[in-house]
């Protein structure tokens, strides 16, 4: 075999057409085209026979990718190549075995036995110079060593290890693409792309389940379109994808969403990167709704903790109802036969009658005793917050409202709401009311979506409702809805039977408070308790015994004429002798009067008329404008 170098110059002009042939068949053919091509091509350039490009598989086995045998393109096979012309191949080297094929590799059945004589087989390398396969042609007859036939095999071997070098990194980027695919749409994380307008463009697998989409509904979406109208929903997308202008990434920024789907709230964890080009941008989504849901959850039970540790701070009228006279037991059936239901009532009756705590009576036996009783005094709001204390606010929704409010009827979601001195509830806030009696949702201050709510509206007045409703200052179609079972509690003038029992429960309460002994109450008292009207009811009993024990030098409680008169008309036997009934104005107007003196004029402080009252002294201020009730200066000597 010569090394002297070949030039196309010294090429048959044969050769140079097996070369053109070679050149025009396999230049737009790849894969195993072009191995066919190249094989054919091969054995009419170098006038073999047979001829193959094979593959190895990294140990001694090799497969072929094309195989001309005689006059067509065969099957492709498989074999190992130790004990055939092949094996010094594999080694990286050029074999050539110009006669007695047959004779030396006597192994090699297939070529025994078609009578080969000469073989010529060259190592396939890649770029780096690894061993990929290797191209050989044989032939019956034998094969002397043309540089020229050297020459024109070289040329078919560098373009076959190109090609094979090709297709290997094609099928390592296919499989890199396929893994790739795989961890995309299988991925628990949702991947997005979307251009700066957030229109979608792709979405994986967790992004469709995420969001509520369909495969066919991706490319008709707008990302916008999926967030609420919420002022601080809408904040936060805008300034997400103002940072995806600015060509920087979002660091998990918190999204609320609506499924597609359904209209469901979904919170998204979103993470977003401008592509390169800079029309599209990558965005990853993280379900959180459960997290989200559970700190709301907790979040509302804090807000419940603050409440009823505010409750248990404050003074009820007792801890329980006490008395068995007809009156209460008649009420205290009412109470049995409502709570049961989901209806909603409207307690009514003289201050101090004990109407929140047949709201708590009504809550402890109903189905929603296991949910929070919100309570809620209209009278005591400010008139600018009523609002946003019953159905909360959103951030920004007016100045002030630094973070996003829940309120009072979103705590009492799944339970019961008090609604105490509902008459004095503003019109606005009326109207609001109304809505989610009706319709059970409401908008918080600020907000635009509606608010779903179950919650059980219990009331409570001492006002004449009817009569405010005549005079415009109470909404009609409201009336109706609150009244829809009237509870109307007696007064304690009305219970006389109920007076001792329930005084000797209040004294033994107030005395172990205060750690003093009190074994009963005198005759006296007990007579005097009995003929004293009680124009503030139990509130007003609860009062006088409670200073009556903290005063007490003895076992047995006394008091005095000059705490309990026994000439004060009650306003219900002056009604008696008067031309006409007396309105609840009238008798409201007297008993503050009648309070306001034993107290001399004091509002405030722990033995005020607010306190006896059960009021909020700006309340009593309120209702004293109200009144018309001024300090004259009798009153003031």
């Amino acid at each position: 075999m010569s090394d002297k170098p070949t030039t196309f110059d010294a090429l048959s002009s044969d050769e140079l057409t097996g070369l053109a042939a070679l050149m025009e068949g396999t230049a737009h053919v790849t894969g195993q085209e072009f191995f066919q091509a190249l094989v054919r091509h091969l054995a009419t350039a170098v006038g073999t026979r047979y001829a193959f490009v094979a593959e190895f598989d990294g140990g001694t086995r090799a497969r072929t990718l094309a195989f001309w045998f005689r006059d067509r393109i065969t099957e492709n096979v498989e074999w190992d190549v130790i004990g055939t012309p092949c094996q010094d191949v594999v080694r990286g080297n050029l074999c050539h075995y110009p006669t007695g094929v047959h004779e030396r590799f006597p192994a090699d059945k297939p070529l025994v036995e078609w009578g080969i004589e000469s073989y010529l087989g060259m190592p396939l390398r890649n770029a780096k110079g690894a061993h990929m396969g290797h191209l050989a042609v044989f032939d019956e007859r034998p094969m002397s060593a043309e540089p020229r036939r050297l020459f024109t095999f070289r040329i078919f071997a560098a373009r076959a290890a190109a090609e094979l070098e090709r297709l290997r990194y094609e099928h390592q980027l296919q499989e890199s693409q396929d893994r790739y695919r795989d961890l995309y749409e299988e991925a628990p994380i949702g991947y997005v792309q979307e251009d700066l307008e957030s229109r979608f463009i792709a979405a994986n697998r967790a992004a469709l389940r995420i969001l509520g989409l369909k495969p066919e509904e991706v490319a008709g979406t707008v990302g916008f379109s999926l967030v609420p109208d919420t002022p601080d929903a809408q904040r936060r997308v805008r300034e997400a994808f103002k940072s995806i202008g600015r060509c920087t990434d979002t660091s998990g920024v918190v999204l609320e969403l609506r499924r597609k789907d359904d209209g469901r709230p979904v919170w998204v964890q979103w993470w977003s990167k401008p592509e390169p080009n800079g029309k599209y941008t990558r965005t990853m989504i993280v379900d959180i709704t459960d997290r989200v849901l559970i700190e709301q959850e907790k979040a509302g039970l804090q807000q419940q903790n603050l409440y009823l540790q505010e409750e248990i701070k404050s003074d009820h009228n007792f801890e329980e109802i006490i008395g068995q006279s007809p009156a209460l037991t008649a009420v205290l059936d009412h109470v049995r036969r409502v709570a049961a239901t989901d209806a909603t009532v409207l307690i009514t009756g003289e201050t101090g009658t004990g109407k929140e705590l047949i709201a708590r009576a009504i809550h402890s036996s109903s189905q929603r005793k296991d949910k929070p009783l919100i309570k809620i005094n209209c009278a005591a709001l400010p008139a600018g917050l009523v609002e946003s204390e019953l159905f909360g606010h959103e951030k920004g929704a007016f100045t002030g409202a630094i973070v996003r409010r829940v309120g009072r009827f979103e705590l009492a979601h799944g339970g019961t709401i008090f609604l105490d001195e509902i008459g004095e509830l503003p019109a606005d806030a009326q109207a609001k009311l109304l809505r989610v009696l009706q319709e059970r949702e409401f908008d918080r201050v600020g907000g635009s979506a509606p608010i779903k709510v179950d919650v059980r509206v219990l009331a409570a007045t001492n006002r004449e409702l009817l009569k405010a409703v005549r005079e415009k200052a109470f909404r009609e179609d409201l009336y109706y809805r609150l009244s829809v079972f009237p509870l109307r509690l007696p007064p304690l003038r009305d219970r006389h039977e109920d007076i001792p029992p329930l005084a000797m429960f209040l004294v033994n309460k107030f005395a172990a408070r205060i750690g003093k002994r009190i074994e009963g109450i005198s005759k006296e008292t007990v007579s005097r308790l009995l003929t004293y009207p009680w124009p503030g009811n139990v509130r007003e009993l609860e009062n006088v015994l409670e200073r009556a024990v903290i005063l007490a030098a003895d076992p047995t409680l006394e008091i005095g004429a000059d705490v309990l008169p026994t000439n004060i008309e009650s306003p219900a036997s002056r009604s008696e002798v008067a031309d006409q009934p007396a309105t609840l104005e009238a008798t409201e107007k007297q008993h503050i009067l009648t309070v306001l003196q034993q107290t001399d004029w004091v509002v405030e402080g722990p033995r005020g008329a607010a306190k006896i009252l059960g009021l909020h002294p700006n309340t009593l201020r309120s209702r004293l404008k109200k009144l018309g009730i001024r300090r004259t200066p009798h009153d003031a000597s």
